[in-house]
């Protein structure tokens, strides 16, 4: 089992700056990915970033430039530096681990992310 645990949404105005993180903790070992998704209301949960345990990144092309990825394997912890933000950045942010050999999928309870304009 992985347990993760979310922090750092919250309100913040057009233009402005979050870094969500996610905690992961429990079994974790071998080839994994961490990623970002977000849920708009009412729609279906979409990617916004991901990164390999080797720090190889992926990003959705709209988010490419104002948001980065990053982990620290140490800490079991990766984060979400969301820049420039815009109130259509507003979502329930979700934290996801993959893992492989076995596969293994486990979510974060989510965090809101909410930009006024």
């Amino acid at each position: 089992q992985v347990q993760l645990v979310e922090s750092g949404g919250g309100l913040v105005q057009a233009g402005g700056s979050l870094r969500l993180s996610c905690a992961a903790s429990g079994s974790i070992y071998g080839i994994n990915v961490m990623s970002w998704y977000r849920q708009f209301r009412g729609k279906q949960r979409e990617l916004v970033a991901s990164i390999t345990s080797g720090n190889s990144t992926n990003y959705a092309n709209s988010e490419k430039g104002r948001f980065t990825i990053s982990r620290d394997n140490a800490k079991n912890t990766v984060y979400l530096q969301m820049n420039s933000l815009k109130p259509e950045d507003t979502a329930v942010y979700y934290c996801n681990y993959h893992g492989f050999f076995p596969t293994r999928d486990y979510w974060g309870q989510g965090t809101q992310v909410t930009v006024s304009s």
